[in-house]
């Protein structure tokens, strides 16, 4: 009988390719298990003599577990020996797995490059996600033009695109851009194209976004009209009754602070404040001090202004009223531990207890706000004593 040499029989080529596919799966299971250096272990034996099919699946598995296990530069090795086997499946989910790593890293001309390689593929599951991927890189130099019809495919989509979720996401990356570009009407088809394709709660935050900005446009448009000297009306509002002007006023300053721009907000108010149309001054005034704390009309000396109106008048503009409050409440905290300590001890000594007292009074001037609330206690005492000069000397309370 005559011993066979050569090659080994379709047989046994069968059986290492089945040998080789269950080693994948016992890999796959390991890795979602968790186990990702026994998974990568098993990823290597099929790379070493596995066929073309198991070689990149054993590559992209190799890749995912590598990654998972914090080897990065070991993962997008193992990435780019799946791309390089060509495979119409596995390449380009190793090359769409590389660009995402790469763009973590920062690598932004790496990951360019991997998603060229989604594309060049031509698996057209992963074009939408790669033109997305091609987008962000142009928008990132700044070549927004080649960004645009890079977004414009992603928008399309594929009837068989890999997830359900890469156009809305595109749209609503591309939308968010767009907003912050000033671009409201394209901003809008874009959110429209994205809810088309699937049903994205970011999509109808930014379509409520997109809502906001075109009030804010509306409402500037109004306000425009009733500012003082303008030629082609007659009346100091722009010919809107005041109560309409202070509302548009109103509206605008707090759709800009909603929008973020608290600068922009406080100048309206500070416009809408200072109005030369009386009633239209008065009604933005009273709107911006919607909420205050109204006095008692019966109480002594209710009709006269509060020293601290003006500093609440502006937090209220400014949006830091939370700040000014906070102020407010640390310098309570310091009067109070300032004056009840001597309490707790027992302090009975007239000069302990004197200068204890001098530092409560002096607490107030360690803010902004503080020299008010001095030279308001000075003119309340000179009005009491009948004098018509002040009656506490210059500096007081800090004096050396």
């Amino acid at each position: 009988m005559t011993a066979t040499t050569g090659s080994s029989s379709p047989a046994d080529a069968a059986g290492d390719e089945s040998a080789f596919a269950d080693l994948c799966d016992q890999a796959r299971d390991l890795a979602h298990n968790g186990h990702f250096a026994r998974a990568a272990q098993l990823y290597e034996k099929v790379l070493h003599g596995g066929s073309r099919e198991h070689r990149a699946a054993a590559a992209l598995g190799l890749a995912v577990a590598r990654h998972s296990a914090g080897q990065v530069r070991e993962a997008r090795e193992a990435a780019r020996a799946a791309i390089e086997t060509g495979h119409p499946e596995y390449a380009p989910r190793a090359a769409y797995h590389l660009a995402l790593s790469c763009e973590e890293e920062g690598l932004l001309a790496d990951a360019e490059q991997a998603w060229t390689a989604v594309l060049d593929s031509g698996h057209a599951g992963y074009a939408p996600a790669a033109h997305h991927g091609l987008a962000r890189a142009a928008e990132a130099r700044g070549d927004t033009d080649v960004a645009r019809g890079h977004w414009e495919r992603a928008l399309a989509g594929t009837s068989d695109a890999f997830s359900d979720d890469t156009v809305p996401d595109a749209a609503q990356d591309y939308a968010e851009r767009l907003l912050a570009r000033g671009e409201t009407e394209r901003a809008e088809a874009v959110v429209q194209r994205g809810l088309e394709a699937g049903e994205h709660p970011g999509l109808r935050m930014l379509l409520g976004a997109v809502h906001v900005e075109r009030a804010i446009e509306q409402f500037g448009i109004v306000v425009d009209a009733a500012a003082p000297g303008r030629p082609a009306d007659q009346a100091p509002s722009g010919g809107l009754p005041a109560p309409a002007a202070a509302t548009a006023y109103e509206l605008l300053a707090r759709l800009l602070a909603v929008r973020g721009d608290q600068e922009s907000a406080a100048q309206v108010w500070d416009e809408g404040t200072r109005h030369t149309d009386r009633d239209v001054a008065d009604g933005v005034r009273s709107r911006l001090r919607r909420g205050f704390l109204e006095p008692d009309p019966e109480a002594e000396g209710a009709d006269e202004a509060q020293w601290w109106e003006p500093y609440l008048e502006a937090a209220e503009a400014e949006g830091s009223t939370p700040m000014l409050a906070g102020e407010l409440f640390a310098a309570l905290g310091a009067v109070h531990a300032r004056a009840a300590l001597p309490v707790v001890e027992g302090e009975t000594r007239v000069a302990e207890l004197r200068a204890a007292l001098e530092e409560a009074v002096r607490t107030p001037s360690e803010f902004m706000w503080g020299r008010a609330l001095h030279d308001d206690f000075r003119e309340r005492l000179r009005r009491a004593a009948g004098s018509p000069e002040d009656v506490l000397p210059e500096g007081w309370p800090d004096l050396g």
